[in-house]
């Protein structure tokens, strides 16, 4: 069983960068598709970004590509999402997901993490 836990969030100015990291625990890391999701205050969790266990295939939500990058190291059994170029609405809890599959956009696994706080002053 995965067991995943986000760091890395915190206060920034837009304009700014942040890196989030997932570690997971489990013995299995190399074997999921890892995502990013995020839920922001009154609104429903969004996919953010997708990256396949090979590290080769990888989706991002529109209102972040070309400013977010998710990357992975299966050595270290660790996801990053590295966060360029900050915006006040890209404020939310940022929470990383394993699945198994590598369905349709936007579905997500069945491990979560338990969130990390991004909060983007203007």
């Amino acid at each position: 069983q995965e067991q995943l836990v986000e760091s890395g969030g915190g206060l920034v100015q837009a304009g700014g960068s942040l890196r989030l990291s997932c570690e997971d625990s489990g013995r299995t890391f190399s074997r999921y598709n890892m995502g990013w999701y995020r839920q922001a205050p009154g609104k429903e969790r969004e996919f953010v970004a997708r990256l396949s266990w090979s590290g080769l295939s990888t989706d991002y939500a529109g209102s972040v590509k070309g400013r977010f990058t998710i990357s992975r190291d299966n050595a270290k059994s660790t996801l990053y999402l590295q966060m360029n170029n900050l915006k006040p609405e890209d404020t939310a809890i940022y929470y990383c997901n394993a699945n198994s599959y590598w369905g349709p956009v936007g579905v997500p696994g069945a491990y979560w993490g338990q969130g990390t706080q991004v909060t983007v002053s203007s």
